[in-house]
């Protein structure tokens, strides 16, 4: 047997197959059923059957993952056709496509994010407030990296809202300093501001690169802490700045 047994007389062409959605359209040669079949296989991602105009089947198109065996594909075919529509088809009419790993869309979309951040110039990795020994002071730490290179620095300041911002925008700016060794940053100032119901750590960094210099501003919301907001400020006034010094 080389194709489905058809519904109608032999004589009247079979019916163009719609684009779309085919659930609730006529199925004379049992081409859906046959396409359904081979999906369930596993391993086949899809398939489509082509006919003749009186049912034969003239084509299988098989889209499966990579990694199966094309001949162990070609033979379960053959195998559920037979089994379970009594259809026997020659393998030279089935032909194999493989494609690359499969995947969620959401898992493609954390590795996109993922790689997106690994692009960044400079990564924030760690940010600590702990009390001084002196009263009234406390001890902020940053730790950036750049590079795969990662560095620390500590600034001590009192125990006020405007200096803990200075403290954590001047740590950021020297971890910096230290790892863009063919260039030179500093802190002109940092400071809270308010601004459409909100408050943000608002940034000023002198760069130093080449035959001039340069003053970059950069903000961030604070939402955990002031001290992060003050250092991700640092970052934003300096990021465009530290990729074009990587690119030369």
């Amino acid at each position: 047997m080389t194709g489905f047994s058809p519904r109608h007389p032999t004589n009247v062409p079979a019916p163009e197959r719609p684009s779309g959605s085919t659930e609730s359209m006529p199925d004379p040669w049992g081409v859906r059923r046959a396409e359904n079949l081979l999906t369930s296989l596993e391993g086949i991602l899809s398939a489509r059957v082509v006919t003749t105009p009186l049912g034969e089947v003239s084509e299988v198109h098989v889209l499966a993952q990579a990694g199966l065996q094309p001949k162990q594909l070609v033979r379960n075919i053959e195998s559920a056709l037979l089994a379970q529509l009594g259809l026997k088809i020659d393998h030279r009419k089935i032909s194999i496509a493989q494609t690359a790993d499969v995947r969620p869309i959401e898992a493609l979309e954390r590795e996109s994010v993922r790689d997106k951040v690994l692009q960044r110039t400079v990564l924030f990795e760690n940010l600590s407030v702990a009390p001084s020994r002196r009263a009234h002071r406390i001890m902020i730490m940053v730790t950036l990296s750049y590079r795969g290179q990662t560095e620390t620095a500590e600034e001590e300041s009192s125990d006020t809202p405007r200096s803990r911002v200075e403290a954590a925008a001047k740590a950021a700016v020297t971890v910096l300093d230290r790892l863009l060794t063919e260039s030179s940053i500093a802190l002109e100032g940092a400071k809270i501001v308010e601004g459409f119901d909100r408050e943000f750590a608002f940034v000023a960094v002198q760069g130093l690169g080449g035959r001039g210099t340069i003053l970059m501003t950069g903000t961030s919301e604070i939402k955990e802490s002031a001290e992060r907001a003050a250092v991700f400020a640092v970052l934003d006034a300096t990021n465009r700045w530290t990729e074009a010094r990587r690119s030369e």
